[in-house]
C-alpha cells in the first residue's frame, strides 16, 4: 500500500474530523482492537487524547491516514478495518493478533510481498493455537522469526486454521511493513 508514496505528491488533502465524526472514528478503533478499551480506555486516550483533534489524511488509491499533530497513527483502505502505523504498534504490541513468518520470507515482506501460507506453517512461522485461531478479513502483526518487534502490518486472507490446512496461496496481505514510505514519513 504504502511501496510508493510520497507525503508531496500523493497527499490530497488534509481535513480537521469535526468531533461527531472523530466519535465514530474512536468508537469503531475500540469494536476493532479491544485492548484499547481496556482500564476505561487507558491505551487509547494514551495513543490518541480526547482533548486532541484528529486530522484526515486523503491519500491517493483510497487510503486515509488519521494523524494527531502531524503523527500518523492510524490509517484506512477504502472502508476497510482500521491499521495502527507501524510505530504505534511498535510502542503498544499486543494492540493487533500476531502471526510470524520464517527467515525465508522475510526478504520478500521487507520488499511489499504478500505472505504466502508456507511462511507461516513452516518450522519458523507460527500461527495461534485453534483456541485462539484468527478469522479471516483481521489485522494482524506479522512478525519474523528471530526479530522482537512486528516487521509489517497485514489483513488475514484465511483464517488461521484455514491456513493450516491449505498450506498454499496468499495467507496474508501486507499493508505496511518497516522501511516503506509511510515508516520514514516522521510529521504530515
Amino acid at each position: 500500500m504504502f511501496k510508493k508514496f510520497s507525503p508531496q505528491t500523493d497527499i490530497a488533502s488534509q481535513t480537521r474530523m469535526k468531533s461527531s465524526v472523530q466519535r465514530g472514528i474512536r468508537t469503531a478503533l475500540l469494536q476493532q482492537m479491544p485492548l484499547l478499551a481496556e482500564n476505561d480506555g487507558a491505551l487509547m486516550e494514551a495513543i490518541w487524547p480526547k482533548k486532541e483533534g484528529l486530522v484526515a489524511v486523503k491519500c491517493r488509491d483510497h487510503i486515509s491516514i488519521y494523524a494527531v499533530n502531524g503523527e500518523p497513527l492510524f490509517f484506512q483502505h477504502f472502508d476497510g478495518p482500521y491499521y495502527p502505523t507501524l510505530k504505534v504498534l511498535h510502542k503498544y504490541p499486543t494492540l493487533l493478533p500476531q502471526v510470524r513468518v520464517d527467515r525465508g520470507a522475510i526478504r520478500f515482506l521487507l520488499s511489499g510481498a504478500h505472505m504466502m501460507c508456507p511462511g507461516f506453517t513452516s518450522a519458523g512461522g507460527s500461527l495461534p493455537p485453534a483456541n485462539a485461531a484468527i478469522p479471516a478479513e483481521t489485522p494482524v502483526a506479522i512478525h519474523a522469526e528471530g526479530k522482537e518487534h512486528a516487521v509489517g502490518i497485514g489483513l488475514l486472507k484465511l483464517s488461521t486454521e484455514e491456513i493450516k490446512k491449505v498450506n498454499k496461496g496468499v495467507g496474508c496481505e501486507v499493508a505496511t511493513y518497516v522501511g516503506d514510505d509511510l515508516w520514514m514519513v516522521e510529521k504530515l
